[in-house]
């Protein structure tokens, strides 16, 4: 059981709170409470802390008053939770009056020795009070979070039922029909789930909940495209294979994401995932470094045992076919390292405990520290073989060399052919498969390990697909339906393989200390107003059909970001105002990625906007680094960098002027979403055709500098040709990212109790 947010224990609620928008709504009435609490030691008040007092007291009361009525309103609304959330709104609006009771001023007796007044004197009622108010206020919202499970369930049980006749259709034109009724049902399901997963506090819930939209998301294309080929040709047997592979896979992620709205004990979040060769070593090094303080801590046998697990996991990498001679040679040479390690650490403790050491004595400490070093060496190197092998693997299948077989094939009619090209993928899968396998074991995160888990069954699951479509294009060549369906097969193929090369990119982070700061988004629907800037704009979400519209470009944008990410990564001077601004580009550009799938920060086309429009300012940023940097470069260098630059000045105008322009109604809406996104692509080029050569150029002088011994030198060298005052745009000094800032001052504006 959760308690409250203010990690006092004697304000235990009794509930579990399992999202951020219940936890933080609670966060302003803990503050108050606490303010009183605080006061419980002095009963005699001067008048100025006696009204401070008055003020708390009669805030919490009034808004206990606002939010009881919402919470009544909702249980007219939901009879099913109407007798539970009035007994709740009930006590609530109790407590509030029993504390607006204890802080009045006019229940308050002046003393007549030093004019104080005595007010709050009933420690106990005031305790008590508060008790039930947080219980009564935590139980009313988890209630409340009851209904938007409720929303999520009879979402998807729409989405079912429609799924049930697709799936039994026999016309196109009845296919058609039902196929638009279950496309807005599932616009409607990822909004909910998509803000459900949000909200979540539990990272592994969240993780899990990501993957089974992701397959939403992915198998929506891939359900029209076979259901119309099993269509066109109803008695091909690879065409049915293909389309039930979908239908199937469809239904489980529905019933995933129930299982972890509801908790249900079927729910994959409670089967125990495979334990890492990350945690494992994490475990060992725990049980060893508690022998610093407590020699019997754990048995010798223990710790033998602990390592010997840990050994026999590394199998999944020696054993591989794939592992070269060198790699296995390395990891089996740590291992014994680890283990002789840990024999040596053995013998230092039988004798510190022989000698009834209280503690670990020195060699015993030296042995602690190698066999953590021993085996943190062994992770380095399982990081090191599971890494390449995937950069290794991301670089062949970037080629989509046996896709473009398959599909020709294919479309030759080759039935042979096609045979030849699906053992070549299916080997390609393999690869795939076992390497997402060893990703797990080093990716330093359970939601890291769940993503790992998730890309190997779709890698699993897709190669066979894409196998049965080309089959079914190989008998029937000149279907055109049939070629599309292959094609959507093929770049779900493409996406996973992308969202690999994130995921490798996350766990390097992990790796390497690199995880940036969350922001959360908080799903729980509350009444209040926007920020100041936004009054005057309508902002508006997506429909399937302009989401679909956006995918590719918002591929594309990913793309685009992750590059830049690694070109940065190449520069020595981290801290260089290009890598920056370079890398705050790259972070919001990816932020306009998850937009066009309906997931991230930005909600709406309001939000987005705004985001386009703090692009363009970083933007100018850095344009205006890449100005004083341009002043150390000779001629034929700066006229490369200025020609770059004067494109991106272009570009980001262009983008902030389109960004302001206020624009009526959805397709003019959707047409600024378009232009907004696309302008951003050509920013990203721009800046990743710079970034490797501005990068050379600040090697090549840094080199000269060190050389020559004149640190000054190619700093100072005067150019007439370069203003030295930058004007316009380039001036602007704003450099706030997207509005990490605005976004909290927003979402604290809607809080449901007021802090006053």
């Amino acid at each position: 059981m959760a308690s409250s947010p203010c990690g006092n224990s004697n304000f235990d609620s009794g509930l579990e709170i399992k999202t951020r928008s219940v936890e933080q709504t609670l966060v302003p009435l803990v503050s108050q409470i606490t303010t009183l609490i605080n006061h419980k030691d002095k009963p005699k008040k001067s008048e100025r802390t006696q009204a401070a007092i008055h003020r708390v007291g009669q805030a919490v009361s009034v808004a206990v008053g606002r939010f009881v009525t919402v919470g009544e309103a909702i249980a007219t609304e939901n009879q099913e939770l109407k007798d539970e959330m009035g007994q709740a709104c009930f006590e609530a609006r109790r407590a509030g009056d029993a504390i607006a009771q204890l802080t009045d001023v006019g229940s308050a007796l002046p003393s007549q020795s030093d004019g104080l007044v005595t007010v709050f004197s009933d420690r106990t009622g005031m305790v008590k009070a508060a008790r039930l108010l947080l219980s009564s206020v935590t139980k009313v919202l988890v209630l409340a979070d009851r209904i938007v499970i409720k929303q999520i369930i009879t979402s998807r049980n729409k989405v079912l039922v429609t799924l049930d006749h697709l799936e039994r259709v026999s016309t196109f034109q009845e296919f058609v029909q039902i196929f638009s009724q279950f496309g807005n049902e599932m616009v409607e399901f990822a909004h909910l789930t998509g803000d459900r997963q949000n909200d979540l506090k539990d990272e592994k819930k969240k993780a899990r909940m990501a993957a089974a939209r992701a397959v939403l998301e992915k198998c929506t294309m891939m359900l029209l495209t076979a259901s119309k080929t099993c269509l066109r040709h109803p008695d091909c047997e690879s065409a049915r294979i293909n389309k039930d592979a979908v239908f199937h896979r469809m239904r489980c992620a529905l019933e995933q994401v129930i299982e972890i709205v509801t908790e249900a004990r079927s729910c994959g979040e409670n089967k125990i995932l495979p334990v890492s060769i990350y945690n494992g070593i994490k475990d060992f090094k725990s049980s060893v470094q508690c022998l610093r303080e407590n020699l019997n801590s754990l048995s010798p046998q223990s710790v033998g045992s602990q390592l010997e697990a840990l050994v026999e996991r590394t199998e999944d990498f020696t054993d591989s076919a794939y592992t070269s001679h060198e790699q296995r040679q390395a990891i089996l040479g740590l291992c014994q390292l680890a283990r002789q390690d840990t024999q040596q650490l053995v013998q230092s403790w039988a004798e510190a405990q022989s000698v009834h050491a209280k503690e670990a004595t020195e060699d015993m400490e030296v042995a602690i520290l190698k066999t953590c070093q021993s085996v943190s060496d062994l992770r380095r190197e399982l990081h090191k073989v599971a890494v390449i092998r995937a950069s290794d693997l991301l670089k062949v299948h970037g080629e989509q060399l046996p896709l473009q077989a398959l599909k020709a094939a294919g479309a030759e009619g080759n039935l042979e052919a096609v045979a030849e090209y699906s053992r070549t993928l299916t080997e390609q899968k393999e690869q795939l498969v076992e390497n997402c396998r060893l990703l797990c074991h080093v990716s330093g995160t359970e939601p890291l390990e769940i993503t790992c888990i998730h890309a190997e069954e779709t890698f699993h699951v897709i190669g066979p697909q894409i196998i049965s479509a080309a089959q079914t294009l190989a008998l029937h060549p000149s279907s055109k339906i049939a070629k599309e369906n292959l094609e959507v097969f093929c770049e779900a193929w493409d996406s996973q393989l992308c969202d690999m090369a994130l995921l490798l990119r996350e766990i390097n982070d992990v790796f390497e200390g690199r995880r940036g700061d969350k922001r959360s988004y908080l799903s729980l629907p509350r009444p209040g107003k926007h920020s100041a800037n936004l009054k005057t704009a309508k902002a508006v979400k997506l429909d399937a059909e302009e989401q679909t519209s956006m995918a590719k470009l918002g591929l594309e944008l990913r793309l685009l970001s992750s590059d830049v990410d690694t070109e940065v990564e190449k520069w020595e001077e981290q801290e260089h105002d290009i890598v920056r601004q370079s890398q705050s580009l790259a972070s919001m550009a990816y932020n306009m990625y998850l937009f066009t799938r309906g997931e991230g920060l930005l909600k709406t086309t309001l939000d987005l906007f705004h985001q386009a429009e703090v692009l363009s300012e970083e933007g100018l940023q850095l344009c205006s680094s890449l100005l004083s940097f341009s002043t150390q470069l000779v001629d034929e260098e700066k006229s490369v960098v200025m020609t770059e630059m004067e494109k991106m000045v272009a570009l980001c105008q262009q983008l902030q002027m389109g960004a302001k322009t206020p624009v009526q109604g959805k397709t003019a809406t959707f047409q600024k979403v378009d232009s907004s996104i696309q302008t951003t692509r050509g920013i990203l080029t721009v800046v990743l055709s710079l970034l490797p050569s501005c990068n050379k150029l600040t090697r090549k002088y840094k080199s000269e500098r060190s050389s020559l011994g004149s640190p000054q030198d190619w700093r100072e060298r005067p150019d007439a040709s370069t203003p030295v005052k930058e004007e316009g745009a380039l001036n602007n000094k704003n450099t706030n990212g997207f509005g990490a800032k605005s976004l909290e001052q927003h979402m604290a504006g809607l809080n449901l109790l007021e802090s006053k």
